[in-house]
């Protein structure tokens, strides 16, 4: 496991593609396309896109590593990326995979924690990330933009607890 001082080891091992403002025209192709942009206003997508940084990861390259401490959450662009979790045993479980606009990592931006499972480039992806400090500068910077995200992200945290509840709920009544 990475300890704290290691954060983000994982993206300077990536290819990197700038700030996300030179993402904007492909991250703006996912308005209307994905949940997580569906209220966000060009303007919005202008600020936020600024506090970006945007990446390349070949296939099986991994983006977030089972039990790392890192601070970002990740917006895919452009491929897919497959999420695995090492059960007790040691072997990779494939868990589910995830393309264009899928967000990945906001837990642990959120609270700090490990993280959960491990996400790898299944081909080419074009991913941004967002830290928690670049987070924090959007709420004390541009607050209406945060009050959004902060919404955006406790909505999208909300349904995917709701969807394990219900997974874990099928497999009590098995």
């Amino acid at each position: 496991m990475a300890e704290a001082g290691a954060q983000n080891l994982m993206l300077k091992q990536l290819e990197p593609l700038g700030s996300g403002t030179d993402q904007i025209e492909a991250i703006r192709a996912m308005v209307g396309h994905t949940r997580f942009f569906d209220d966000l206003q060009a303007e919005d997508l202008g600020q936020l896109v600024a506090f970006m940084h945007a990446y390349r990861a070949q296939p099986g390259e991994t983006l977030i590593r089972e039990g790392d401490i890192d601070d970002y959450m990740l917006l895919i662009i452009r491929g897919k990326v497959d999420i695995v979790k090492t059960d007790k045993r040691g072997v990779r479980q494939p868990m589910t995979s995830a393309g264009p606009g899928t967000v990945l990592g906001e837990m642990s931006m959120i609270d700090g924690e490990p993280r959960f499972a491990s996400c790898i480039a299944a081909e080419t992806t074009v991913f941004a990330t967002l830290s928690r400090d670049a987070m924090v500068r959007i709420v004390l910077e541009a607050p209406g933009l945060g009050a959004k995200l902060l919404i955006k992200l406790v909505t999208l945290l909300s349904t995917r607890l709701r969807q394990t509840s219900a997974t874990l709920l099928h497999y009590m009544e098995r």
